[in-house]
């Protein structure tokens, strides 16, 4: 990105392409992961979640777009530098797809009978997990998607910073955590609970590069004491 926040790379055209792109792939792919395995577009709980989780994302995306398209640059870009953190991505492939494969298959052959009430529910942690998100990206403007530290970053120990030292993953663990209620689904919750493990590997040898190149890390470190959950770990 440019001082101006104009991808230094790419011009305004081919990034707004980028982004669309982007937002409209993984719209398809979800609708694919959900309707395919269900058979039927008759899955209500599908059509809830792919609209609490899409509308605020292309207001998220808007806005960036608008007063921070540095971050959403960021937040476009996939390839690791580090061999053990692609390793972990890869692996989360194993755990991430299922959750959402699952229940299509559980809605279609009626293994899990789970309560309206607890889908709803379900539905509002969803949305409080991704607000907590947006909330990570609007107090820390280097929240990358890769582990990496960029020229000029500095340490943030505000906002959600001040509770936990990596907010971003635990938005993505309430987020992720409840999709599967959300969904319709009990037995799409296996691969999530699977899936804690990589996450905290993850942030290990995030923390491991923060410390070693992010000036003022070790200071924060002491500081908050808590990684990912308050009062756990």
């Amino acid at each position: 990105m440019s001082e101006q926040g104009t991808p230094s790379d790419l011009d305004g055209k081919s990034f707004r392409k980028m982004v669309f792109t982007r937002f409209a792939l993984a719209f398809i792919a979800l609708g694919f992961m959900f309707f395919l395995p269900a058979w039927t577009f008759n899955y209500w709980q599908a059509w809830v979640y792919m609209l609490i989780l899409f509308i605020p994302m292309s207001v998220l995306i808007r806005y960036l777009y608008k007063h921070d398209p540095a971050l959403l640059e960021r937040r476009m870009r996939m390839k690791e530098r580090q061999k053990t953190q692609k390793l972990i991505i890869a692996l989360s492939f194993l755990f991430f797809l299922p959750a959402f494969v699952i229940p299509g298959f559980d809605v279609r052959l009626g293994w899990s009978n789970v309560p309206f009430m607890v889908v709803v529910i379900a539905d509002i942690v969803v949305i409080l997990g991704y607000l907590m998100f947006a909330l990570v990206l609007k107090t820390n403007s280097y929240a990358s998607r890769v582990v990496e530290v960029e020229k000029g970053q500095k340490v943030i120990t505000t906002g959600p910073y001040a509770m936990v030292r990596h907010p971003m993953y635990l938005a993505s663990l309430i987020l992720y955590g409840f999709s599967p209620l959300a969904l319709g689904s009990y037995w799409a919750m296996i691969p999530v609970v699977l899936l804690v493990p990589l996450i905290v590997a993850r942030i290990k040898g995030e923390e491991k590069e923060l410390l070693e190149n992010l000036e003022g890390y070790k200071e924060y470190v002491m500081k908050t004491k808590y990684r990912l959950v308050p009062g756990v770990w």
